[in-house]
């Protein structure tokens, strides 16, 4: 009998990742390219690509779901679920082992979730931001341009402050405006990135506990790459904070587990 596998796509409005399982649930592939103008077009090369990486014939793709901000413009997919179904069934699986995670934090670079799972991996509660920047990795990004950095660097300069600064403003604009301050006042720029994050992690957290947050917390999303984000949300909440393999996959697992169980 031919092996059969399953395509999860998350079409996020600024990347598209993808991630190919096949029905033992191991993940066989994964992709992540930037949205542009065509998330669908986008979609069809990754998996493709995928596929004939692999040597997996079209036919053996037995289900395609897509979720994320662009999940209905995704032809290809055979039914799309929302991001917060999506990232709470991707997580028992990326969790790390041993891990019982009843929290994911899901930061991206345009929007952020908090979903709340109880011990059967059940959705309890949610809470989102997607009209603010101030919690997203878009915050991050506008500051690490005040900054002279790029994004990636952010997180690991942070990490070497011994004396945070504090970050007030809740909106990009301000707070670019206290960074400039504070970068022509000389202040350290390991101290400035810390207190970037702290800002963050604040909002994130404050979000956090209004949906119940409970611990046992992975963190997904570009968030999940930046060390300096876990850190300062560990801090906030005083629980730990759990990464994945693949924190900017957990949608796209998620979204192809949920395949596995459709008729």
């Amino acid at each position: 009998m031919s092996q059969t596998y399953f395509a999860g796509i998350d079409a996020g409005s600024t990347y598209v990742k993808a991630a190919l399982m096949d029905e033992n649930q191991a993940l066989v592939a994964f992709d992540q390219r930037p949205t542009g103008i065509d998330a669908d077009g986008t979609s069809q090369k990754m998996i493709a690509a995928m596929a004939e990486a692999n040597g997996i014939p079209a036919d053996h793709i037995q289900n395609i779901i897509a979720t994320g901000y662009s999940r209905r413009n995704i032809s290809m997919a055979r039914d799309t679920v929302t991001e917060i179904k999506a990232h709470a069934r991707g997580a028992a699986w990326s969790a790390p082992n041993s891990i019982g995670i009843r929290t994911v934090i899901d930061i991206g670079g345009q929007d952020s979730k908090v979903i709340v799972l109880d011990g059967d991996n059940e959705i309890l509660n949610f809470a989102m931001n997607d009209k603010c920047a101030a919690g997203t990795g878009r915050f991050l990004e506008s500051l690490a341009r005040v900054l002279e950095l790029d994004i990636s660097e952010l997180g690991p300069l942070s990490l070497q402050s011994n004396m945070p600064l504090s970050i007030n403003s809740t909106c990009v604009v301000f707070a670019e405006s206290e960074v400039v301050s504070l970068v022509a006042r000389k202040k350290k720029r390991e101290d400035i990135a810390a207190g970037i994050h702290h800002s963050l992690a604040k909002r994130i957290a404050a979000m956090a506990r209004k949906a119940g947050a409970q611990p046992g917390i992975l963190l997904t999303g570009g968030g999940g790459r930046n060390a300096g984000i876990a850190s300062a949300l560990d801090e906030a909440l005083l629980m730990d904070i759990h990464v994945p393999e693949y924190p900017q996959l957990n949608g796209a697992l998620g979204a192809a587990l949920i395949g596995m169980t459709e008729d």
